[in-house]
């Protein structure tokens, strides 16, 4: 067996010109950037010690259990990094999502902008709960980008924020989702000279994963026209109706559960389209729920969150999970959450896989 390396005592990510939060992308970017900008056939042949220096501390940064490694022998280990394994605090997808097809940025930058003076009040909603994480990659790694680059990135904020109204530029996390799939768009060629897949895949879905869990979305994803069914009832809650989900949000778990095959952290826009169901279900019962004492309200609520939340993922429980999610409200309205009367036939609403 091999001996394990030595750990390297001098700072790795200053090596680099990071941070010690960096995600793993960021650390791929400064390496081939510096790379280029320190390599001897460009820099002479007194910068090869620092190539040399900046691919050590590349391939300990690059490798999670090297990295670790390296953190917990420095006292860095509790720092909790944001995003160490990719892009943002979420984790990376299970498979590198399909490379687009390049097309020309200026054409793609011009429709994206068309895009968005041409949003709806339903994606501006989606595009308020979606999560982006763009803006502290972005920058991270300005250091790196030429000076056309930078200008760019500059231009298309000015143009985004034209083109919003003040007060969606003024909401965060909308505004956030937005700059987001405009970086991809304007440094899409830098990004693909910098990283290599996984990398690359992954930085693109980080980038683009608000604007595509909103634009061109339904309010509520695949069921929406079963949500609203689900959120026309709500609005005929009756005060007797909504005590009885408060003595049945009492037994309800603060999480809710996601049907086999689909998760939070991988399917953006049904994340979003569950939150936005339950935060309407809850403007809808605002009458009902007002009667009565703050902590029965506040199960009631959570209550009519899990339901909501059951109906927009409706195509991914079986019949039995998903009369099972809905019973308390079925008992307390006497409503399936289905828009059909009667008991509904137990049978799956999707076809399980055999293994």
């Amino acid at each position: 067996m091999p001996p394990r390396p030595i750990v390297p005592t001098d700072d790795l990510y200053a090596r680099l010109e990071v941070d010690a939060r960096a995600s793993a992308e960021t650390i791929e970017i400064a390496w081939r950037a510096l790379l280029k900008r320190h390599h001897p056939d460009i820099a002479g042949p007194a910068a090869l010690d620092l190539a040399k220096r900046i691919n050590v501390a590349h391939d300990w940064l690059s490798d999670p259990e090297l990295r670790a490694r390296y953190d917990r022998e420095r006292g860095l280990r509790d720092r909790g990094r944001a995003g160490a394994a990719g892009v943002g605090q979420r984790k990376a997808p299970r498979e590198s999502p399909r490379r687009r097809p390049a097309r020309d940025p200026d054409e793609a930058l011009r429709r994206f902008l068309d895009r968005l003076g041409r949003l709806n009040e339903d994606e501006i909603d989606r595009l308020s709960l979606a999560e982006a994480s763009s803006i502290a990659f972005i920058a991270s790694i300005r250091r790196f980008l030429a000076a056309d680059a930078l200008t760019a990135l500059d231009r298309v904020e000015a143009d985004v924020r034209g083109r919003l109204r003040p007060r969606d530029w003024a909401n965060g996390p909308l505004r956030d989702g937005v700059l987001a799939a405009a970086h991809e768009i304007v440094l899409g060629r830098f990004l693909d000279e910098h990283l290599s897949e996984p990398f690359r895949g992954r930085a693109r879905d980080r980038l683009m994963r608000g604007w595509e869990a909103a634009v061109d979305q339904p309010r509520y994803g695949p069921n929406t026209k079963a949500v609203e069914r689900f959120l026309a009832r709500v609005a005929r809650l009756t005060t007797a109706e909504a005590r009885a989900l408060a003595r049945a949000g009492g037994r309800a778990s603060s999480e809710d559960p996601w049907p086999a095959g689909l998760e939070p952290d991988e399917d953006e826009g049904l994340r979003v389209s569950s939150v936005l169901a339950a935060r309407d279900a809850a403007a809808r019962a605002e009458t009902a729920l007002g009667r009565l004492d703050r902590p029965a309200a506040a199960r009631a609520a959570r209550q009519l969150a899990r339901t909501a939340h059951a109906v927009v993922l409706r195509h991914g429980f079986t019949a039995a999970e998903f009369a099972d999610l809905v019973a308390p409200w079925r008992g307390a309205t006497g409503d399936s959450a289905t828009g059909r009367t009667g008991t509904p036939r137990p049978r799956p609403t999707v076809r399980r896989r055999q293994a």
